[in-house]
């Protein structure tokens, strides 16, 4: 069921994607194919060589009438950028610095139409090149020659399609690389627990923990090996312990699954679990938390401790309480 709410999202994302990127495409938000007036001033002069640095300015007031923006005079261009010409085989290309900061949507423009070095760039058209005039006084700087021009860019479409594509892309390498590393870690500790069951250490840890885990299990048989497994994973998880109690609750889940009688359904057993789990109970503070605030942590720690005992309190009633309604226990598979 959880794979086809999933799908759905994915889906119904991509059909909102598209929808917004035919808006644009409709309303031609980016101005494909059109260019975009600035004026260029030449700090060091004007040269006919491959590279010139240069002085973008863009007027606000004829940006906002360009992409019909309506926004804040603070949203919009600065009075320059730093940037530099590139003369090409395909002519002579506008460039801004990497740390321009733009404002949409040039911001979104330069993500389709930027150089390697993630630059916004753009082929410059109606460029002419100013003329060299000499200064009244010789020592004096030169004054900067200013041209105006137009910027076309290169067309953007499918903008956020394209950025879901992306994310989905991003978060399965991420998934892979969690998978992979967790291989090893998994591998260790249900070793561990293969030799702790040889040994009879999950058994003895059954006897041990049988009064506690019973009124909270009370279908799983007292002598059944899921109480050590249910044991281990809650301990790993109150210590932090989050790569160990990962493989416990596994096995813990393969052992109540054996006890289950059916494939498609969880058990009380199993649903009171993953309420615990959810719960999140941590009597060490996250490592996380640790590296953030340091010695602070120490006035959070009676605060964490005690807001996950009141969730596992929650959770513990609301399993129980909700195995008792009619509608839920008529789905109990062991009912």
């Amino acid at each position: 069921m959880l794979n086809y709410i999933w799908a759905g999202l994915i889906v119904s994302s991509f059909l909102f994607a598209l929808g917004y990127d035919a808006n644009d495409l409709a309303r031609d938000t980016f101005r494909n194919g059109q260019a975009l007036p600035v004026a260029l001033a030449f700090p060091q002069g004007y040269d006919t060589a491959r590279q010139v640095p240069v002085e973008i300015r863009i007027d606000p007031s004829r940006y906002a009438t360009f992409y019909g923006s309506h926004a804040e005079p603070a949203a919009g261009p600065a009075a320059s950028y730093s940037g530099y010409l590139v003369r090409s085989r395909e002519g002579v290309q506008l460039r801004f610095g990497a740390d321009a900061r733009l404002p949409e949507p040039l911001a979104t423009i330069a993500k389709a139409s930027s150089s390697r070095d993630k630059e916004l760039q753009g082929r410059l058209v109606e460029f002419a090149p100013p003329e060299a005039s000499p200064t009244p006084d010789s020592a004096a700087a030169p004054t900067p020659r200013v041209s105006t021009a137009g910027v076309v860019f290169e067309p953007v479409r499918f903008v956020r399609l394209n950025a879901i594509a992306a994310a989905a892309l991003d978060f399965a390498k991420t998934a892979a690389e969690i998978a992979l590393g967790l291989i090893g870690v998994l591998s260790l500790f249900l070793g561990l627990l293969k030799i702790g069951e040889q040994a009879g250490i999950i058994y003895a840890l059954v006897k041990l923990v049988r009064p506690v885990l019973r009124p909270l299990f009370p279908e799983i048989p007292p002598d059944h090996p899921a109480l050590g497994l249910i044991a281990l994973n809650i301990t790993a998880n109150w210590f932090g312990l989050g790569n160990a109690a990962t493989p416990f609750g596994i096995k813990a889940m393969e052992e109540l699954q054996k006890l289950n009688r059916s494939t498609d359904t969880a058990s009380n057993a199993m649903v009171m679990l993953l309420a615990i789990n959810t719960a999140g109970v941590q009597l060490v503070p996250p490592v996380l938390l640790l590296a953030l605030l340091g010695l602070q942590i120490n006035r959070l720690v009676l605060p964490i401790i005690g807001t996950g005992v009141l969730g596992l309190v929650v959770a513990i009633s609301a399993a129980k309480l909700l195995g008792r309604l009619p509608v839920y226990r008529a789905s109990d598979p062991n009912r």
